[in-house]
């Protein structure tokens, strides 16, 4: 509850110091009458950060700015790290697992850890979610009326989420908290957060190459509102917080159904039809009404790439020894990553009032199913190819580490033969992974000199012999001429070490 308490304390002081500047710089009224006035408005806006839209005389207002999360969002994370520490949820760790399996004892302690972590979650977001609600009830006026069920529900997700992941991250590092989850569930994770990731980047260069287009627009817009220099900060800013809400648009854009600014109005790759559009310097990106140019369609191709990685991530983290469960797996990840587009589709937009700007942002569901069908159809073949790549890289391991030893001995072989001094026009590998019989054969026969009196071909001899046992002879090594001959039938060669002695590769 006191770490609840200081988050609400903490962000509303920050709210009333820049709404208090607002006040100074805009005209009476705009932003409440008087000091209570004021507090009002910062209030709303903190429940604004938290996604709970408002009741106004002929509408509503949901399209609210999600960069405006990340205040609440860190003075939560910093509440739950505190809060997780000051309790010592270290401790309270089972120190005496079952006396199973290792596999058993590290699920049950893996069990353990999420209880606790949700645990830990609940107690930093009921309290909070309570408070939120009496703030909701206290701000409430005949103009502004927040609906007091979004204030309860957005608070209350928020605060869990932020607040589990703080605790896990006291428990261990970053790592660590992955490893709390079952390791097929943990691919999925990793894999939709690539795939999201992706497409936000995708979106923010869309938006950026835009802004860069039409920057004339953009500057007039700015002009035209003349702001000032205190209202021109403050405009800049809240430009900066919906600048999220911008590129989620720019993803529906790149996955197909584009988005709206208004009733009727559509901004697609396939064609763009608007109307009037709000006075925000940031939407002079906006292409004009009228038919798009053929190569803009190429940006279609960006979520099947973000697909391809991403199933390479999956099946990386997640091998499966069933072919055909490989790109199930990985279609999987595109519905799950196509669910997580539709929710931020659906916090990114919203309605501002009533009339035609009742419908502005992409649609929910037609941004969830273009995600789900294209990043799962190119998490699936990427999949299951890696899947099968893996799989063949596993079945070789056995046979490329039995020949291992032979490859030893080849080694200790060419280094005998360079220290007994061959000629370099004798000196030549001898065949084996690396060079076939046919290329062999064409090479000249390397022979390690007579003299076994010396002692380098002592050592050649010892390494030989270390190498591979040499078959007992019965009689007296034949005469090198006739070894020549055979071993070029064969495709072997013949090493010479000492006049009784041989050993045959």
């Amino acid at each position: 509850m006191l770490a609840a308490a200081c988050t609400l304390g903490v962000g509303l002081a920050v709210l009333t110091t820049l709404t208090l500047v607002g006040w100074i710089a805009a005209p009476r009224g705009t932003l409440g009458d008087g000091l209570p006035g004021v507090f009002r408005t910062a209030a709303q806006i903190w429940l604004a950060a938290h996604h709970a839209g408002f009741a106004i005389p002929g509408g509503r207002v949901g399209l609210l700015p999600i960069g405006l999360m990340v205040l609440p969002a860190v003075l939560l994370y910093k509440a739950g790290r505190w809060m997780a520490r000051d309790a010592d949820l270290r401790l309270r760790l089972p120190a005496r697992l079952p006396k199973n399996s290792p596999r058993e004892k590290a699920a049950a302690r893996r069990r353990a850890q999420l209880l606790l972590v949700a645990q830990a979650g609940v107690s930093l977001a009921a309290p909070y979610a309570l408070l939120a609600g009496l703030i909701a009830l206290v701000t409430s006026n005949e103009i502004t009326q927040p609906f007091i069920g979004e204030a309860l529900l957005s608070h209350f997700l928020l605060a869990f989420v932020v607040g589990a992941v703080a605790t896990a991250r006291t428990i261990g590092p970053w790592r660590a908290m992955l490893r709390l989850l079952p390791e097929r569930v943990r691919a999925l994770t990793v894999g939709t957060a690539v795939a999201t990731a992706l497409l936000v980047l995708f979106g923010l260069g869309l938006v950026l190459v835009a802004v860069a287009l039409n920057f004339d627009q953009v500057r007039e817009l700015s002009d035209v509102l003349s702001p000032g220099v205190v209202g021109g900060l403050l405009l800049l800013l809240v430009q900066a917080l919906y600048l999220f809400n911008v590129v989620i648009w720019a993803s529906s854009y790149i996955a197909g159904p584009g988005f709206a600014i208004g009733a009727d109005t559509l901004v697609a790759p396939t064609g763009v039809q608007l109307g009037t559009v709000p006075s925000l310097p940031l939407l002079g990106a906006l292409p004009e009404s009228g038919p798009v140019p053929a190569w803009m369609m190429a940006v279609i191709a960006l979520p099947f790439a973000a697909g391809a990685v991403a199933g390479v991530v999956v099946a990386r983290m997640s091998p499966s020894p069933a072919y055909e469960a490989a790109p199930l797996w990985g279609f999987l990840t595109g519905v799950t990553s196509g669910l997580v587009a539709g929710l931020l589709a659906a916090l990114s937009g919203g309605p501002i009032g009533g009339g035609r700007l009742t419908a502005v942002g992409p649609s929910p569901w037609e941004v969830a199913l273009s995600v789900a069908l294209e990043v799962g159809v190119a998490a699936g073949i990427s999949a299951g190819v890696t899947n099968l790549l893996l799989l063949n890289r596993k079945a070789r391991a056995p046979l490329d580490k039995a020949a291992a030893p032979m490859r030893k001995a080849g080694a200790a072989i060419a280094r005998a033969a360079s220290k007994v001094g061959l000629a370099e026009a004798d000196a030549r590998p001898l065949p084996g992974h690396w060079m076939d019989a046919t290329e062999a054969d064409t090479q000249p026969i390397p022979v390690i000199r007579d003299d076994w009196q010396d002692e380098h071909a002592s050592a050649a001899a010892e390494t030989l012999s270390q190498a591979r046992p040499r078959p007992p002879m019965d009689q007296a090594a034949p005469a090198r001429q006739d070894i020549v001959d055979e071993s070029d039938d064969r495709g072997g060669h013949v090493i010479y070490v000492d006049p009784y002695a041989w050993d045959r590769d």
